[in-house]
């Protein structure tokens, strides 16, 4: 087993393993534990649901536009053409192209990029580089809103904190709801926009309890667990 650093320790110190926090309690103490990184961490939400993802009728996957962003500037591209081309890059697309940056993709494996976004007519061209993008999670969906004719729209919600939910193969959802230096107001607004999404979106086949565990952590810091009970009074 790998030994722990000392700043590790630290932190763990101020943390009761076998309790489970309420979630507003469990952002303060995460914030205030000492032993912090040199740099700004990341603050990372992880929860564990319920459901089979591998039953299409239990998939959970989404979008939330966070209050507070994330804290990381987003790199969007859009595959777009005359006038959506223009009102893409008038809402602060980093990258804006068609036929061209397809090929990019494809010759190059440029990837200079965060989220991909695509207009209904793109898609003819966009589809041919799923192998390359979907691995990623890069590739277009109209489920998460990637795929629209309203493009400025799309831009702004995601550079202003949008993020897609999605769960896994072991029914667990990895989310960043923002940087530690945000504090402990704004990480609990971000993390319960998040819980409130993952909640409205149980799907109707799912048995049982769905929100099984809950855990806060940061990019170099111990996990700290939440009562999903606290969560489903916030949300």
């Amino acid at each position: 087993m790998a030994k722990r650093s000392k700043r590790y320790q630290k932190a763990a110190a101020r943390i009761d393993r076998a309790r489970r926090y309420p979630l507003d309690e469990a952002v303060r103490t995460l914030v205030a534990a000492e032993g912090a990184a040199k740099f700004d961490e990341t603050v990372e939400l992880a929860v564990k649901l319920g459901v089979d993802p591998r039953q299409a009728d239990q998939n959970v996957r989404g979008t939330v536009v966070l209050p507070h962003g994330t804290g990381k500037s987003v790199r969007v591209l859009v595959f777009a053409k005359g006038d959506k081309a223009k009102e893409a890059e008038a809402a602060g697309a980093d990258h804006v192209g068609a036929e061209e940056v397809a090929k990019k993709i494809q010759d190059e494996q440029w990837l200079d990029f965060d989220t991909a976004i695509a207009t209904p007519d793109m898609m003819g061209v966009v589809g041919r580089l799923g192998k390359i993008l979907g691995p990623r999670g890069l590739m277009p969906n109209p489920k998460v809103g990637t795929v629209t004719f309203d493009i400025a729209k799309a831009v702004r919600e995601i550079k202003a904190g949008k993020v897609e939910f999605r769960v896994e193969k072991a029914g667990i959802v990895h989310v960043a709801i923002g940087k530690r230096s945000f504090g402990a107001e704004r990480l609990l607004e971000n993390a319960q926009a998040l819980l409130t999404s993952l909640l409205r979106a149980k799907p109707a086949a799912a048995k049982g309890h769905y929100m099984q565990s809950v855990a806060l952590s940061t990019t170099m810091g111990p996990g700290i667990r939440i009562d999903p009970a606290t969560v489903r009074a916030a949300a």
